[in-house]
């Protein structure tokens, strides 16, 4: 987040990420070494160096970041893995239907948001709906919403 709201100014140190963001130097190291291979950040040598995005803050999708950081986005594997365990385990099928799910949702969010959102480029932030949307009849929202009314 410290490179999002530096972007456009000078590299930052290395140091002043891990004090900015609260993160021990030898673990930020290895963070920015995986975003440095992918591409997503540069580092500059020198009196002057630091690192500092290759792209602008909203040309960058947290999807890219968290891949390339922790590999897939959710924490019941991948899409393809998931669709095999409901194919080759019938007994399971509905437990990794919800996981894949889940999943995808996690993905949605994710590749739709970028590090300007997260950081308040305001002028760059996805559009957030407005309107509250009614829970669907029989649906659990629905009827956590009216049990929640009715007390």
């Amino acid at each position: 987040m410290t490179l999002g709201r530096r972007y456009g100014t000078e590299t930052v140190k290395i140091r002043d990420i891990a004090t900015d963001s609260d993160l021990p130097e030898k673990f930020l190291e290895l963070i920015l070494l995986e975003l440095k291979n992918a591409r997503i950040v540069e580092s500059v040598r020198g009196a002057k160096g630091g690192y500092r995005l290759r792209r602008a803050p909203a040309e960058i999708k947290l999807s890219e970041i968290i891949r390339q950081v922790d590999g897939p986005l959710a924490p019941f594997g991948d899409a393809d893995q998931l669709r095999s365990l409901i194919v080759s385990d019938p007994d399971h099928r509905a437990l990794y239907s919800v996981f894949l799910e889940v999943r995808d949702a996690a993905a949605k969010i994710l590749e739709n948001t970028t590090v300007a959102d997260i950081v308040g480029d305001s002028s760059k932030s996805r559009k957030r709906p407005s309107a509250k949307k009614k829970p669907k009849k029989g649906s659990l929202l629905s009827i956590v919403h009216k049990d929640a009314k009715s007390k």
